[in-house]
């Protein structure tokens, strides 16, 4: 399988120590969310979704490295759906997908018109057509027996979509490194969950991938969620190591601790109470029989 690095130019010593390092940390992170969430086991087919941005070009590479010493066999395809976009450049992924050897898949699905066609003027088309993306995603998984769908979401688009959920939606979730469909039929995994985007974007530049614009629709950019991207690149930089304190804080949930009644049985906490007292009575009974 032909090495796309290998075949670029030589970096300068300081400059390939600082990406040997770089590659390093991202491939530890990858393959700790994968061990963490179970996300790849032996015999699975991976989709992994790629758009042509940094983010799934980078998992992409990734994966690849990493299946070369994986403790589990897996299969990896790569998918792009051509949403037939004006000026989109078509040729850009079936010609890298083709030098560095991966199994690929172009889905040619006009959603585009769709979307033009279905939201007003002068409002962002994001929502219709990621719903119209996701449904062609999933068919594809479904009648090629696809067992995992791993997309390019990185720590930074977790904690983005918190904040979104908290400040705009009133609840308190994030993008999970592991979900299963609303079907109940795949399972998505973010590989990247825990690499931070700062990171990707170094390494996309350092391996020169041929990124594909994310502007081609013209829709509005989304800015909620450029707001709270800039609102944690200035917590970042005004107080180092918060955000890994945040993301920390997503793993270490304590419903007790919060107001849902749905996923904490605060009203028979009578019961629990009551029986623990119990439990306390009969220890002392067994101590003073002990004496």
């Amino acid at each position: 399988m032909p090495d796309k690095q290998a075949l670029a130019l030589p970096l300068p010593e300081r400059q390939r120590f600082e990406f040997n390092k770089l590659k390093k940390r991202l491939r530890r992170q990858v393959g700790e969310a994968i061990a963490d969430y179970r996300m790849i086991a032996e015999g699975d087919k991976v989709m992994v979704c790629l758009s042509g941005g940094k983010d799934s070009y980078t998992l992409l590479d990734i994966l690849l490295s990493l299946r070369l010493n994986a403790p589990v066999n897996f299969d990896i395809v790569a998918v792009n759906l051509d949403q037939k976009q004006p000026g989109f450049p078509a040729d850009v992924l079936p010609r890298y997908l083709e030098s560095v050897g991966v199994p690929y898949h172009i889905i040619e699905q006009d959603t585009y018109s769709v979307v033009k066609r279905v939201v007003p003027e002068g409002q962002t088309t994001c929502g219709l057509c990621s719903r119209l993306r996701r449904g062609a995603l999933y068919r594809y998984a479904s009648d090629h027996g696809v067992t995992k769908i791993a997309l390019g979401h990185h720590r930074d688009d977790i904690l983005e979509t918190f904040f979104l959920n908290l400040f705009h939606g009133g609840s308190l979730k994030a993008m999970p490194p592991k979900l299963l469909s609303d079907n109940r039929r795949h399972i998505v995994i973010r590989p990247l969950a825990y690499c931070k985007e700062r990171d990707i974007d170094a390494y996309a530049k350092a391996r020169d991938f041929p990124i594909i614009p994310c502007n081609l629709c013209g829709s509005q950019q989304n800015l909620q969620r450029q707001a709270m991207k800039d609102m944690l690149h200035d917590w970042g930089k005004r107080f180092p190591g918060r955000l890994d304190t945040m993301f920390g804080a997503l793993k270490n949930v304590a419903p007790s601790h919060l107001a849902d009644p749905s996923v904490y049985d605060f009203a028979h906490l009578e019961s629990l109470r009551d029986s623990a007292g119990l439990a306390e009575d009969d220890a002392e009974e067994l101590d003073i029989l002990a004496m």
